[in-house]
């Protein structure tokens, strides 16, 4: 798959982060409005089916990515994919048996456009860097999915509560990732010279 031109993700992440830094306001919000419409009469939520197919391939790329720092010189690195993968390949195989079981009909085919860079011939700092810089936004769409799809409904619990893990791990993460680009590489995410959601070294 091709990737999507560097404007169109940056435009995506510009949207995606001023979505999220709204919806991290509320990120308890979920549980303090009871069962909603998660549960009625057994009917999925019309998103539901489509979120898990995009969240499948959305952490197959994420998983892709991660396999690749096992050569980064950093073991925060190392450890930190080797998490990603056990943690999002698990998910992935949940998903995707929820998919099966609840959705056969529903088209596997996300349509998805990837959102990182190739990894592959990369190592040392430019690796971790090139990583870590298209990883935040990777991780703000998750937790702009997740949290859509909490705040539309979702027909079954164990969906809604992948969601709300997935967006509030994925949301602790940025953190830790945004913190290593400041003290390894002196970058800001959120460097305002440069616009919301452009990086900038620090002067």
């Amino acid at each position: 798959m091709k990737r999507l031109p560097i404007l169109v993700v940056t435009l995506i992440v510009v949207i995606t982060a001023t979505i999220v830094g709204v919806a991290l306001l509320s990120l308890d919000d979920d549980r303090r409005t009871g069962p909603g419409p998660m549960m009625m009469g057994g009917n999925a939520s019309a998103d539901e089916p489509d979120y898990l197919v995009e969240m499948v391939a959305h952490h197959e790329e994420a998983v892709a990515a991660a396999r690749q720092l096992a050569r980064s010189e950093r073991p925060e690195m190392r450890a930190f994919g080797d998490a990603i993968v056990k943690s999002q390949s698990a998910q992935i195989e949940q998903m995707s048996a929820w998919l099966a079981d609840w959705y056969p009909e529903q088209n596997p085919d996300a349509g998805y456009q990837p959102m990182m860079r190739d990894l592959t011939e990369l190592s040392g700092d430019r690796l971790d860097l090139v990583f870590l810089e298209d990883m935040v936004g990777h991780h703000m769409m998750a937790v702009m999915m997740s949290q859509r799809l909490l705040s539309q409904g979702s027909g079954h619990r164990e969906v809604a509560d992948l969601a709300r893990s997935i967006r509030d791990d994925q949301h602790a993460e940025i953190i830790r990732m945004q913190r290593w680009l400041s003290e390894w590489f002196d970058i800001d995410w959120f460097d305002m010279r440069h616009g919301p959601g452009m990086m900038g070294r620090r002067d």
